[in-house]
C-alpha cells in the first residue's frame, strides 16, 4: 500500500509561483514514474508533469516553460515548481506514482488557486 500527500497549493495572484511537494510512503518501487495531473471544474483530469526514476521528464505544452518536475528517490518525493501561474492554471493539483502493473496510486489532491 502507498500513501501519497501533497502539499504546497494555495491562492496566488497571476503571475505568481507556487511549489508542491508529494510525499510517498509505504512501499515504493525505484522505477516507478512519478507525476502531477490537474482536474478543473467541470473537466477532465490531465497530464501536467511526469518523471522516470532515471530523471527524464514529460511536460503538457501548457505548462513548458513555467512549470519543473523534479524527485529526490531517497526522500520518495516529487515536487513540482509552477512559475508565472496564470487563472487558467486553477485546479485540484493531484500527484501520481505508477508502478504498473503492480498499482497506479494517486494522492487526495491539493487546491491550486490562480486569482487577484
Amino acid at each position: 500500500q502507498v500513501q501519497l500527500v501533497e502539499s504546497g497549493g494555495g491562492l496566488v495572484q497571476p503571475g505568481g509561483s507556487l511549489r508542491l511537494s508529494c510525499a510517498a510512503s509505504g512501499s515504493i518501487f525505484s522505477s516507478g514514474t512519478m507525476g502531477w495531473y490537474r482536474q478543473a471544474p467541470k473537466k477532465q483530469r490531465e497530464l501536467v508533469a511526469v518523471i522516470t526514476s532515471g530523471g527524464r521528464t514529460n511536460y503538457a505544452d501548457f505548462v513548458k516553460g513555467r512549470f519543473t518536475i523534479s524527485r529526490d528517490n531517497a526522500k520518495n518525493t516529487v515536487y513540482l515548481q509552477m512559475n508565472s501561474l496564470k487563472p487558467e492554471d486553477t485546479a485540484v493539483y493531484y500527484c501520481n506514482v505508477d508502478e504498473r502493473p503492480l498499482r497506479n496510486s494517486w494522492g487526495q489532491g491539493t487546491q491550486v488557486t490562480v486569482s487577484s
